[in-house]
């Protein structure tokens, strides 16, 4: 499984400035999903996160962990169209700062799911060293 940022689109419904995942390099629909964040000097939360040293915002990590987790979830023919929201954060550990020009790389492992509700294990690295990890809860939810 591998998209770019316009097939990433036709999945999930985030726009800017909430887009935050650049591709999907691979995985497979419906267990697990990696992806990249190329991280800039224009994104608009560094205008206040901090003016003085940017630092992406750890919330922002997870929620674009979560949307890795998304698009492996989405990616199943049965849930197209369909939004996956975020119930839960879980054991969230933020381990290294990520700053521009940094590229993450988030990967997302879909380890339960009952019905329309799921867990993922996520995991977001930069050269190598992780930078984020948590258990998210989610929920696909209708169109």
């Amino acid at each position: 499984m591998q998209y770019d940022s316009n097939q990433i689109a036709r999945i999930l419904p985030h726009r800017y400035p909430f887009a935050l995942v650049d591709r999907i390099v691979d995985g497979e629909p419906g267990r697990w999903a990696k992806g990249i964040k190329c991280v800039t000097v224009n994104e608009p939360f560094f205008q206040g996160h901090f003016p003085q040293k940017h630092v992406m915002p750890g919330v922002l990590l997870i929620e674009a962990m979560a949307q890795v987790g998304g698009v492996a979830i989405l990616a199943l023919p049965e849930n197209q169209g369909k939004l996956a929201f975020l119930g839960r954060v879980k054991d969230a550990r933020f381990k290294r700062q990520v700053v521009p020009g940094d590229v993450v790389e988030m990967e997302c492992v879909l380890t339960k799911r009952r019905g329309p509700v799921g867990v993922g294990t996520c995991r977001a690295t930069v050269n190598g060293q992780e930078a984020a990890a948590a258990e998210l809860t989610f929920a696909i939810g209708g169109e």
